[in-house]
C-alpha cells in the first residue's frame, strides 16, 4: 500500500508526463495554436479549474468547434 504522500508524488510525475506527450502530439501533429498552448499551460500549473472543459473554448477562437483544427488556429 501506498502512503499519501507517494501518491501525490507519483500523480505529479503523471501529469508531467502527460504534459511531454501532449507537447510531442501537438508538436507532431503541426498543431501550434492558442487552444494547445492553453491546455499545456493548464496541465503543466498547479492550479485547479473546473471550467476548463469542454475544449476547445470557441468565444476564445471567435470560432464554433466543429470549425476549430489545427488549419485555422492560430
Amino acid at each position: 500500500m501506498t502512503t499519501q504522500k507517494a501518491t501525490i508524488e507519483q500523480l505529479e510525475e503523471k501529469i508531467g508526463q502527460a504534459c511531454q506527450v501532449i507537447g510531442h502530439l501537438l508538436e507532431q501533429a503541426g498543431f501550434d495554436g492558442g487552444e494547445g498552448r492553453r491546455a499545456l499551460d493548464y496541465f503543466s500549473s498547479d492550479e485547479f479549474d473546473p471550467g476548463f472543459l469542454p475544449w476547445p473554448r470557441p468565444s476564445a477562437e471567435g470560432l464554433r468547434p466543429e470549425e476549430l483544427n489545427a488549419g485555422n488556429d492560430g
